[in-house]
Protein backbone atom coordinates (compact mmCIF):
# COMPACT_ATOMS: atom_id res chain seq x y z
CA UNK A 1 0.00 0.00 0.00
CA UNK A 2 1.51 3.28 -1.07
CA UNK A 3 0.40 6.90 -1.18
CA UNK A 4 -0.59 6.72 -4.85
CA UNK A 5 -4.36 7.23 -5.31
CA UNK A 6 -6.15 3.94 -5.93
CA UNK A 7 -7.81 3.19 -9.24
CA UNK A 8 -11.12 3.73 -7.41
CA UNK A 9 -10.08 7.22 -6.31
CA UNK A 10 -9.16 7.93 -9.92
CA UNK A 11 -12.62 6.71 -11.04
CA UNK A 12 -14.32 8.84 -8.37
CA UNK A 13 -12.30 11.85 -9.57
CA UNK A 14 -13.21 11.04 -13.22
CA UNK A 15 -9.57 10.52 -14.15
CA UNK A 16 -10.42 7.01 -15.40
CA UNK A 17 -13.69 6.08 -17.14
CA UNK A 18 -16.07 3.55 -15.62
CA UNK A 19 -19.64 2.35 -16.06
CA UNK A 20 -21.20 4.26 -13.14
CA UNK A 21 -24.64 3.01 -12.06
CA UNK A 22 -25.12 5.11 -8.93
CA UNK A 23 -23.42 7.97 -7.16
CA UNK A 24 -24.23 9.95 -4.06
CA UNK A 25 -22.28 12.02 -1.55
CA UNK A 26 -20.84 8.93 0.18
CA UNK A 27 -20.18 6.33 -2.50
CA UNK A 28 -20.13 5.31 -6.12
CA UNK A 29 -21.32 2.07 -7.75
CA UNK A 30 -19.68 0.72 -10.88
CA UNK A 31 -19.80 -2.44 -12.95
CA UNK A 32 -16.81 -4.71 -12.37
CA UNK A 33 -14.59 -4.80 -15.47
CA UNK A 34 -13.86 -8.51 -14.87
CA UNK A 35 -17.26 -9.82 -13.77
CA UNK A 36 -17.49 -13.14 -11.96
CA UNK A 37 -21.28 -13.28 -12.30
CA UNK A 38 -23.97 -12.07 -14.71
CA UNK A 39 -24.28 -9.00 -12.50
CA UNK A 40 -21.12 -7.92 -10.66
CA UNK A 41 -21.14 -4.46 -9.13
CA UNK A 42 -18.67 -2.69 -6.87
CA UNK A 43 -19.91 -0.36 -4.14
CA UNK A 44 -17.02 1.98 -3.34
CA UNK A 45 -16.87 4.63 -0.64
CA UNK A 46 -15.60 8.02 -1.72
CA UNK A 47 -13.54 8.12 1.47
CA UNK A 48 -10.34 6.16 0.75
CA UNK A 49 -10.10 3.46 3.44
CA UNK A 50 -7.52 0.78 2.63
CA UNK A 51 -9.03 -2.26 4.41
CA UNK A 52 -11.72 -3.14 6.92
CA UNK A 53 -8.93 -3.15 9.51
CA UNK A 54 -8.57 0.59 8.86
CA UNK A 55 -12.18 1.49 9.64
CA UNK A 56 -12.66 4.13 12.32
CA UNK A 57 -15.72 4.48 14.60
CA UNK A 58 -16.94 7.40 12.47
CA UNK A 59 -17.07 5.09 9.41
CA UNK A 60 -20.01 3.19 10.92
CA UNK A 61 -22.55 5.41 9.11
CA UNK A 62 -20.68 5.07 5.81
CA UNK A 63 -20.63 1.27 6.01
CA UNK A 64 -24.31 1.24 6.96
CA UNK A 65 -25.10 3.48 4.00
CA UNK A 66 -23.25 1.17 1.61
CA UNK A 67 -24.97 -1.90 3.08
CA UNK A 68 -28.44 -0.34 2.82
CA UNK A 69 -27.73 0.43 -0.84
CA UNK A 70 -27.33 -3.28 -1.68
CA UNK A 71 -31.04 -4.26 -1.79
CA UNK A 72 -31.86 -1.10 -3.75
CA UNK A 73 -29.24 -2.02 -6.35
CA UNK A 74 -30.53 -5.59 -6.46
CA UNK A 75 -34.04 -4.32 -7.17
CA UNK A 76 -32.92 -1.96 -9.96
CA UNK A 77 -30.91 -4.81 -11.50
CA UNK A 78 -33.96 -7.12 -11.16
CA UNK A 79 -32.08 -9.70 -9.10
CA UNK A 80 -33.90 -12.56 -7.39
CA UNK A 81 -31.03 -12.79 -4.92
CA UNK A 82 -27.40 -11.81 -4.54
CA UNK A 83 -24.21 -12.41 -2.61
CA UNK A 84 -21.71 -9.92 -1.26
CA UNK A 85 -17.98 -10.10 -0.68
CA UNK A 86 -15.38 -7.82 0.88
CA UNK A 87 -11.77 -8.93 0.50
CA UNK A 88 -9.63 -7.79 3.42
CA UNK A 89 -5.88 -8.09 3.05
CA UNK A 90 -3.68 -9.29 0.23
CA UNK A 91 -3.64 -12.81 1.73
CA UNK A 92 -7.44 -12.94 1.23
CA UNK A 93 -7.47 -11.68 -2.33
CA UNK A 94 -7.64 -7.91 -1.88
CA UNK A 95 -6.00 -6.37 -4.93
CA UNK A 96 -7.11 -2.74 -4.61
CA UNK A 97 -6.48 -1.21 -1.21
CA UNK A 98 -9.61 0.93 -1.12
CA UNK A 99 -12.43 -1.00 0.53
CA UNK A 100 -15.34 -1.99 -1.67
CA UNK A 101 -18.27 -4.37 -1.57
CA UNK A 102 -18.79 -6.82 -4.42
CA UNK A 103 -22.47 -7.43 -5.22
CA UNK A 104 -22.80 -10.50 -7.45
CA UNK A 105 -25.70 -12.48 -8.86
CA UNK A 106 -26.57 -14.96 -11.57
CA UNK A 107 -30.26 -14.87 -10.47
CA UNK A 108 -31.89 -12.31 -12.72
CA UNK A 109 -35.70 -12.15 -12.67
CA UNK A 110 -37.45 -12.45 -16.01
Amino acid sequence: MDNEPSIFTKIINREIPADILHEDEKCIVIKDINPRAKVHLLIIPKKPIATLFDLAPEDKELMGHMTMLLPQLAKTQKLAGFKTLIHTGKCEGQEIFHIHIHLMSDSIQS
